[in-house]
């Protein structure tokens, strides 16, 4: 029989998140609970793409039965505006040297994946309901900008670097990945908010829902 897929549940009267809590970037909103399950199973092939470069196995057609749903919480502001905001209480499982090795793994895949898709696409994006108004370039800079601010919330600091600084993105990006690549208590980082588990998670959705971003506004041609 296959595992059940352990899904947290965030909610506002605005907007919701299912997340799948051992997969690490795989999160999808809906305007209620039954609407974020339904588009989480409907990107499950797209990130099934991010399981596979890790070579991990992974379920990439699930249906409603395959979803356990484990935790609900009530979001905030936060939520509303479209971010997955809070760790739950699965994020504060221990990790020994091998899930964390699972979860890094997959936080650096996600980082690869919207590096090519970012390189991948036009500087212009259409426009529309997916989009506002930032082109590549913008998207580009706003994920590094905000992966600073993630590595601030692990206790490192990072100073401002050009969004094209691959050297000084990389030497970021491995600061990151060795703590998260540590076994780890379930306690927050760095005595912040975040546990392990939760960056990773935060980290991966955020390159991951910008990288499926600019791929849903990229201009087809023939």
């Amino acid at each position: 029989m296959t595992k059940p897929i352990l899904v947290t549940i965030e909610h506002t009267p605005a907007k919701t998140f299912a997340s799948a809590a051992d997969w690490p970037g795989w999160s999808r909103s809906g305007k209620t609970e039954d609407l974020a399950l339904e588009t989480l199973a409907a990107y499950a092939p797209r990130y099934a793409v991010i399981a596979g470069a890790e070579h991990r196995r992974f379920q990439a057609h699930p249906g409603p039965e395959d979803f356990e749903i484990v935790e609900r919480n009530e979001g905030s502001a936060g939520t509303a505006y479209g971010v997955p905001s809070h760790p739950t209480s699965l994020d504060a499982r221990p990790t020994d040297v091998a899930e964390a090795d699972r979860l890094a793994g997959l936080v650096g895949a996600a980082w690869t994946f919207f590096d090519r898709t970012a390189a991948a696409a036009p500087e212009e994006l259409r426009k529309g309901p997916r989009g506002g108004g930032r082109n590549t370039s913008k998207v580009i800079g706003h994920v590094m900008e905000s992966d600073r601010a993630y590595a601030a919330q692990m206790g490192i600091k990072i100073g401002e670097f050009a969004p094209d600084d691959r050297p000084a993105i990389a030497a970021m990006r491995e600061a990151m990945l060795e703590i998260l690549r540590a076994a780890r208590d379930g306690k927050p980082l760095a005595g912040r908010r975040w546990p392990s588990r939760y960056a990773a998670h935060r980290i991966a959705w955020h390159a991951l829902d910008h990288a499926w971003e600019i791929e849903d506004r990229t201009e087809q041609r023939a």
